[in-house]
Formats: C-alpha cells, sequence, structure tokens
C-alpha cells in the first residue's frame, strides 16, 4: 500500500487527478472563432494563409479518427501533463511540497480553463514545454545512450511541430538547440567538450531545418494562392503606418503618395480615426479603407513601411511600443479577452461542421471562476515574466541537467514576448500564454527539490551582500 502514501506519492495522484479533473471541465473542448474556422480547414484539407496551416492540419487529423475536436483536446491536455510527470520523474528525492505547488498551478485559470480551448496558442505553449521536458530526460539520462538520441530527437520534432504552430514560434528552436549542446559539452571531456557541443548542436540545427522545411511544403501546398507569410506582414506593416500616422500627422509618406494617393487620403482620416493600439480589428470598420487596401499595388505598403523604419526609427519605435504595451502590460485586461470558455463563432461554418453554439452551465462556472483572477497576478504577464526571470537565474544556478532544460526554456519565453514588439497587432490575452505557462511549470519543477533552490537562493544573496565595496 506504499503507493496510497500521500506523503511518498501524493504529486502522484495530484497530476492524475488534475488530468481527470482538466479532461472532464472542458472536453470536448471550448472553441471560439479561430477554433471553428481551423477546424473547418483541417476537414476540408485546405488552408487560408492568415493562420499557420499545421494548427489546421493537427485538427483535422484528429477530426478524421474521431470527429470534432475531443480528441484534440485530450491530446493537448495530456502533453502538458505527460510533462509535468516526465519532471517528477527526473526528481531525485521529489519533496511533498511539490503536490501543494502542482495543485496550485492545476486550480489556475492557465490550466483549468485554457488547456481545454482550442487555440493555436495553447498547442503551441504545450509542445515547446513537452520539447523541452524532453530535453531534460535526454540530460539526465545522458549515459544511456538510446534513451538521449531517443528522447532528444523527441524533443525537437515537438520544437520543430511548434515552429508551424505559431508564426513566431521559431524562437524556441535556439534554445533547444543551446540546450543539447550544453548537454554534449557537460558531459564531455575538456579536450572533446567544444567539439561535441558542436556536432551536437549542428545536428540539430540540420535535423529541425529539414523537419520544418519539409513539413511547411508538404502543407503550403494545400494553401490556395500565395502561401508565403507576406500577406500577414503586408497587413501589419499596414496597420504600423496608420500608427505613425495618428502620432505624427505631418509625416510623409512617399511612395503612398505616388501610387495610391487615395489610399495615404484613406489612412490620414479613417485609419487614424478608428486606429487603437488595442487592436488593429477596427480598421475593418471602413469598409473603403478595407477596399483601398486590398486595391493598392502589392510592393507599395512594404516600400512605405522600410521607409518608416529607415528614415523614423523613433516614431516607429513608439507605435511599436504602445501596441506591445497593450499585449505585454494590459492596463485594459477585459479588453484583450483573458476569459473564454463555451462553443461560439460563425454561423455557417458551425453549421457545416454539426457544431452548436454552447454555454451551458459548466462553461458559465469555469467562465465565472476564470475572471475571479482579473486584477491579481495570475493575469499578469509582467508578473509571469519576473517568476521568468528569477526562475532561469536559480536554475542555472543549480545547472543540474533538467535545470538547465527549463532554464532555457524559461529563456525561449522571454524571447517570445519580446518578439511581440515586433509582430503584434492585438492583445488577446492568449498571445503570451506560452510564458505564463512556462513560469508555472518551471515553478513546479522548482518546488520538487525547494530546499536546494533556496540554498542556491541564499548562496548568491550572501555573495553580492559580501562584495567588497569599492570608492
Amino acid at each position: 500500500m506504499r503507493f496510497l502514501d500521500l506523503r511518498r506519492n501524493g504529486t502522484i495522484w495530484v497530476l492524475a487527478g488534475g488530468l481527470l479533473f482538466c479532461l472532464a471541465a472542458s472536453l470536448p473542448g471550448h472553441l471560439s472563432y479561430d477554433s471553428i474556422m481551423q477546424l473547418n480547414e483541417g476537414r476540408r484539407g485546405f488552408y487560408a494563409n492568415w493562420h499557420p496551416p499545421m494548427m489546421s492540419w493537427l485538427l483535422g487529423v484528429f477530426d478524421s479518427i474521431l470527429p470534432g475536436t475531443a480528441l484534440f483536446t485530450s491530446f493537448d491536455i495530456a502533453l502538458f501533463f505527460a510533462s509535468l510527470a516526465a519532471l517528477y520523474h527526473l526528481a531525485r528525492n521529489p519533496s511533498p511540497a511539490a503536490a501543494i505547488t502542482l495543485a496550485g498551478v492545476i486550480l489556475t485559470p492557465q490550466v483549468v480553463l485554457y488547456q481545454g480551448i482550442v487555440w493555436k496558442d495553447v498547442l503551441f505553449a504545450d509542445l515547446a514545454i513537452a520539447g523541452f521536458a524532453a530535453l531534460a530526460v535526454a540530460g539526465e539520462c545522458w549515459e544511456r545512450k538510446w534513451l538521449r538520441y531517443e528522447f532528444a530527437a523527441l524533443a525537437f520534432v515537438l520544437l520543430s511541430v511548434a515552429t508551424l504552430v505559431r508564426q513566431n514560434g521559431g524562437v524556441v528552436l535556439p534554445a533547444g538547440i543551446a540546450c543539447l549542446a550544453w548537454f554534449a559539452a557537460s558531459k564531455s571531456n575538456m579536450k572533446r567538450r567544444w567539439r561535441a557541443a558542436f556536432l551536437y548542436g549542428a545536428s540539430a540545427v540540420a535535423g529541425c531545418f529539414i523537419a520544418v522545411a519539409g513539413m511547411h511544403a508538404a502543407l503550403a501546398t494545400r494553401i490556395p494562392g500565395d502561401p508565403s507569410p507576406a500577406v500577414a506582414f503586408r497587413l501589419l506593416e499596414f496597420y504600423d503606418l496608420i500608427g505613425a500616422v495618428k502620432n505624427d500627422a505631418s509625416l510623409s509618406l512617399p511612395y503612398l503618395d505616388d501610387d495610391d494617393v487615395d489610399l495615404e487620403r484613406l489612412m490620414r482620416t479613417d485609419g487614424t480615426r478608428l486606429y487603437s493600439p488595442q487592436r488593429n480589428d477596427t480598421l475593418a470598420d471602413s469598409g473603403r479603407l478595407q477596399r483601398a487596401y486590398f486595391d493598392s499595388p502589392d510592393e507599395t505598403i512594404p516600400e512605405e513601411w522600410h521607409h518608416l523604419v529607415a528614415a523614423h526609427p523613433w516614431l516607429y519605435l513608439s507605435v511599436r511600443w504602445s501596441v506591445f504595451r497593450e499585449v505585454f502590460l494590459t492596463p485594459d485586461l477585459p479588453g484583450c479577452r483573458p476569459v473564454f470558455a463555451g462553443i461560439s463563432g460563425p454561423l455557417l461554418q458551425m453549421a457545416k461542421l454539426g457544431i452548436k453554439a454552447r454555454f451551458d452551465s459548466r462553461d458559465a462556472i469555469l467562465d465565472y471562476y476564470a475572471r475571479r483572477f482579473m486584477g491579481t497576478p495570475i493575469f499578469s504577464h509582467l508578473f509571469f515574466a519576473l517568476v521568468a526571470l528569477l526562475g532561469s537565474i536559480v536554475l542555472f544556478l543549480r545547472r543540474r541537467p533538467a535545470d538547465v532544460a527549463m532554464a532555457l526554456m524559461l529563456v525561449s519565453a522571454l524571447a517570445f514576448v519580446a518578439s511581440f514588439f515586433v509582430i503584434s497587432i492585438a492583445c488577446d490575452y492568449r498571445y503570451l500564454y506560452f510564458l505564463d505557462l512556462a513560469a508555472l511549470t518551471a515553478l513546479f519543477h522548482l518546488s520538487l527539490d525547494w530546499q536546494s533552490a533556496w540554498r542556491q537562493v541564499r548562496s548568491l544573496v550572501s555573495q553580492i551582500s559580501n562584495r567588497p565595496r569599492t570608492g
């Protein structure tokens, strides 16, 4: 009956109970407008170019096995809990405090609600965390050759798929490659350290390039029209240009002045009136602005945007900061839609899919529960960024193989957040979900042996306080 000993195995019971609880709370999943459109694409086998097609393809694969999203949602939730289970398995002497920490993690809206939402943001976070958890296993089992290879390969399959799920998902790959190179160097003798790091790192780069390029090329054949990301970037550039004109009405737009004066006029009138750093959707309220945008020569807006960045860098950075501030600091949290439960979307597409709108008592309870956390640090990306920063410092100080993997996961999450300074066009809370979930995962990992982590913190504080003062 040792397995029933809550002191020894409490974390296992919380893991199992948390998995079942999340499945029961959300199946067959919560679907928003984007979820419906991507499921429809997956079922048809043709993909629009606005969302990365990998998410739609995966939805289509699971839908072909069991119609709907229940199987996909189960896979997504299981992926996250498998990562936590792997970290628990690697712990040398798991602390009973880990069970309490894990229960707290599971009860956050980021797990109990978000894990059941069919969003690419959730899938990306789960794939990335699973990839670094697999790297943690590879590092801890390095001396067992086949386990090392198997889990390293699994890690980069997961990270490669994550790269294709989000437009900026590729930021996780450098951290994953650095993690593998770190393991190779630390496990080799001094003479072979750099050679081993280069060989493993180069192999990971080559493997990821082949996997990502191959999968992207295969999926691109199912995208009607131009499969390049230029279409999405053009909309981002258009949004930046209107923001720049909003900030500086005297700004000249030489390329538009030469090629499309009608669009320039509408940008200065309708565009500046409707522009919001919170999201670009407001620009769609002007039909004539939208028509002029789509009728404009393909090269004019990119040329104007490049001129803005080169000739007015501070204005460009000011525009970008105002947009990034909305998505990272969320000063208007309700406007950034942090809570979603149920099923809603375009009625025509839902009818084709055989899906009905839903907001039942279970959804209402989840919605009410999650909204109780609004205004607290639980719905603050800044709070989780500080947790990630401090957690990565402690993990790098302790430097066990699993610590290195988790620390680099946190570094990749912070880099992922930073990438939104360039690409953000809306402040939806889910966009930075990876940061929140990565920080929660690292907290659970640290709680497995919090005593040694606390010793590292005390040692660092002692070194800083005892440092000789000069001057």
